[in-house]
């Protein structure tokens, strides 16, 4: 075991019915400096698994009981959004087909080639990655919109539209200066520096956010 391997790293999951696949798989990938865990089955993989750790998947297409494209279904039912890397002795187009149908990163034909290997399953991780700080970005950005009090998301979104401060005032009944205030707390509250960044914030996430309560502040 590579003792070097921080111990929030992410973790490369083996699922292989073949003990000398999974060692042979398990030792090439630790040497690399990966994390590894191996499971003779899906089941096994499934009881398991950690919905939130980040890491991906390496599934062989045949496997005892459930094989490893229900797995791949699975984890896209369940939520599960992590890499999958599919792994077959017996590669055909129609299961390939199906694997990258189903969002898989590679379909590797064993004997697996290391670099072949090592490339999918960093490509895998970086995926992982990403999506999950993107995830974390877009969890930030719906909180900081929920604080919004009702009038601040009034101005946000005649703002975002291109409406002039006196314009809007028009619309909601309140002084060019007062939408000004309204204007400049809303901003500061969602961290945009400028109209463009409201724009982005308003058509990327503000449908996500729930309706004000009527009597949430208005004024």
């Amino acid at each position: 075991m590579n003792l070097s391997i921080p111990p929030n790293a992410p973790t490369v999951y083996v699922v292989d019915d073949d003990a000398a696949i999974r060692d042979s798989l398990g030792l090439l990938l630790n040497l690399k400096g990966y994390r590894v865990q191996a499971f003779g089955s899906a089941e096994d993989y499934l009881a398991a698994v950690d919905p939130d750790a980040p890491g991906c998947l390496i599934a062989d297409v045949r496997l005892p009981g459930m094989d490893g494209l229900s797995l791949q279904a699975t984890l896209a039912e369940k939520g599960i959004q992590l890499p999958v890397i599919v792994i077959s002795a017996h590669g055909d187009a129609s299961t390939a087909r199906t694997a990258f149908k189903a969002q898989a990163v590679d379909f590797l034909e064993k004997p697996i080639d290391d670099n072949q290997l090592f490339n999918a399953v960093a490509t895998a991780l970086a995926l992982d990655t990403a999506r999950r700080k993107e995830a974390a970005t877009g969890a930030e950005m719906r909180d900081r919109l929920e604080r919004l009090s009702r009038r601040e998301r009034e101005v946000m979104r005649l703002a975002a539209a291109g409406k002039p401060n006196r314009e809007i005032g028009e619309v909601l009944g309140i002084s060019p200066r007062t939408v000004e205030v309204y204007k400049a707390r809303m901003m500061e509250k969602l961290q945009a520096r400028n109209l463009s960044e409201l724009v982005r914030i308003v058509v990327q996430f503000d449908n996500e956010v729930p309706p004000p309560a009527p009597d949430e502040e208005a004024a």
